[in-house]
């Protein structure tokens, strides 16, 4: 089987309408774990900036041992396991489990956990900030022409500018 190409599109303002719909479906589903809500993160929760059309969520949890359980209930509603930093978050995609072919993600991750802190810093930083935001779209541009179904180079390719931008807000990406 061959990978989807990697596909950063033009803003979509319907991303917002089609995160609260979905935090809305997700809010029950997890109520036992939630500590912190559920938050639009990534590039769709920024106005203006181009994406790949997958929309990325966070839900704060009280204790991210315990979370496991919400694994079964978010099968049910077609979210699939596809870890990527154990021992920090858990994260589900839907409906397909490959990430470049999903279209919500979910990180389920300790409210106030370093992970935390860092996505919804991340992505205040370039809310507020449309020339930062400019230059993260063109390297995002860039990093698909180049990578074309290699998500692991894209991805690879803006941890110097995303480590640059938490920096500003004194926070070290990766510490654990």
């Amino acid at each position: 089987m061959s990978e989807s190409a990697i596909s950063v599109v033009a803003y979509d303002s319907g991303w917002r309408e089609r995160f609260e719909i979905e935090r809305t479906l997700l809010e029950p589903i997890l109520a036992a774990w939630l500590d912190g809500g559920i938050h639009h993160i990534g590039s769709t929760a920024v106005p203006g900036l181009a994406a790949k059309p997958i929309i990325d969520m966070m839900a704060g949890v009280q204790n991210l041992d315990a979370a496991r359980a919400a694994a079964a209930p978010l099968l049910e509603a077609s979210y699939h396991s596809t870890p990527h930093r154990p021992g920090v978050g858990h994260h589900f995609s839907t409906p397909k489990p490959h990430p470049v072919e999903a279209e919500y993600g979910l990180h389920l991750t300790e409210a106030g956990s370093d992970l935390w802190r860092e996505r919804l810093a991340f992505r205040d930083a370039l809310r507020s900030d449309p020339a930062l935001a400019a230059d993260y779209e063109t390297l995002k541009l860039e990093l698909a022409a180049e990578h074309g179904a290699g998500l692991g180079g894209y991805t690879a390719g803006k941890r110097d500018f995303v480590a640059r931008v938490l920096a500003m807000y004194g926070i070290d990406p990766g510490r654990r």
